[in-house]
């Protein structure tokens, strides 16, 4: 049974009265939310009465599956209930641990509870055997990270949790758009803040400045995010992404490759497009899926008769390719991030929405940079 993440508390206070289920299936890749619904399952096993806990964390491929099989049925030794925590780093139990995952759900004991962690799994992990009987024996919770566009609101519920709250209005979105920005990426730098905010303010209203003075920069940020900052057109958050992976240490090479594949892909698409393939086949053939298909589809538009455009800009993922292995440029910024960022912007000139001038403009003196900048 899959249950989203915001219904786990309703559902525990509802477990002195109905019970616990059997099997809680955890899943994802965001450790603070990961850690924080682990910790309301494992208070409420002890609420009802499991109080002895067990923990078998699968690494490597000689994990004991028998054993694991064989606490679960053995009785404690004081007689109490037990929580059986299977923590599986990998994802991947291998052929033994699937076949010994299926055994464990068929042979549950109402006396235990059990608590299974696992990372973000793909579609065929999701479709596989051994988690078909984890999510049929119990509940499932799909733990995704925040993104940009929720993290406003996912910090003022924090924030009211704690009885604080911002002012309404233009100024508090401000102020959330602020904390957003420094914290992005990095929900656990963002918990932080939060708290350090309840020990420096009395509960109430927060002024904007007090939350620019107290919340740090702790942002991470992430070279697919910044693939999609590009492709949404948003030009202010592309080049602060730029400057952030910059100065976390990120190499140009990885920053360089994401954005030059995304050109390589637009180009594929475009040809598709002009041999007379439908804009959703052209897409499916160019392998742009997910996400991505979403931002192309917003774009492609714009560049249909722009042939020149789409060449223009491979043209510049070479030069730049250049830049980052060290070989200079007549026409370009010596500096191989100087080159990264022009290159973003000049994609920007096209993604981003002509309702906002100021972002498009900034783009668009991309291609009149000075040829040297290094």
């Amino acid at each position: 049974m899959q249950l989203r993440l915001d219904q786990l508390d309703a559902h525990l206070a509802q477990a002195p009265q109905r019970g616990l289920r059997a099997v809680y299936t955890l899943w994802g890749d965001e450790p603070l939310l990961m850690q924080e619904a682990a910790d309301a399952l494992r208070a409420a096993a002890r609420q009802a009465g499991h109080s002895e806990r067990q923990v078998h964390t699968v690494a490597g491929a000689h994990f004991n599956w028998s054993g694991l099989l064989g606490a679960s049925q053995s009785m404690s030794l004081f007689g109490d209930r037990q929580l059986v925590e299977i923590r599986l780093p990998s994802g991947k139990p291998g052929k033994d641990g699937s076949e010994a995952l299926q055994r464990y759900c068929e042979r549950l004991s109402d006396d235990v509870v059990t608590l299974v962690t696992l990372p973000r799994l793909d579609r065929q992990q999701q479709q596989s055997a051994w988690f078909a009987a984890l999510d049929g024996a119990g509940i499932s919770i799909r733990i995704d990270p925040v993104e940009r566009a929720a993290l406003p609101a996912w910090i003022a519920k924090r924030l009211a949790a704690q009885g604080q709250r911002v002012p309404g209005g233009e100024p508090g979105q401000q102020a959330l758009a602020f904390f957003a920005d420094r914290v992005e990426g990095n929900l656990l730098a963002a918990h932080q803040e939060v708290q350090k905010l309840a020990l420096l303010y009395a509960p109430g209203e927060l002024a904007p400045q007090q939350i620019e003075d107290a919340v740090l920069n702790v942002a991470r940020y992430d070279v697919f995010k910044l693939s999609e900052a590009v492709w949404q057109g948003q030009v202010a958050r592309s080049l602060r992404m730029l400057d952030g992976l910059r100065a976390e240490g990120e190499a140009a090479v990885l920053v360089h490759w994401t954005l030059a594949e995304d050109i390589r892909q637009l180009q594929r698409v475009t040809a598709l497009m002009a041999a007379g393939r439908p804009q959703a086949l052209a897409l499916r053939e160019a392998r742009v899926w997910g996400s991505k298909e979403k931002l192309f589809e917003r774009v492609l538009p714009r560049f249909k008769q722009r042939h020149d455009a789409v060449a223009a800009l491979l043209q510049a993922a070479q030069v730049t390719d250049g830049l980052v292995k060290g070989l200079k440029h007549p026409n370009w910024p010596d500096d191989a991030w100087e080159g990264l960022k022009r290159l973003a912007l000049m994609v920007l000139q096209y993604t981003s929405s002509s309702s906002t001038p100021a972002g498009k403009g900034a783009a668009q003196r991309a291609l009149v940079l000075p040829a040297r900048c290094g």
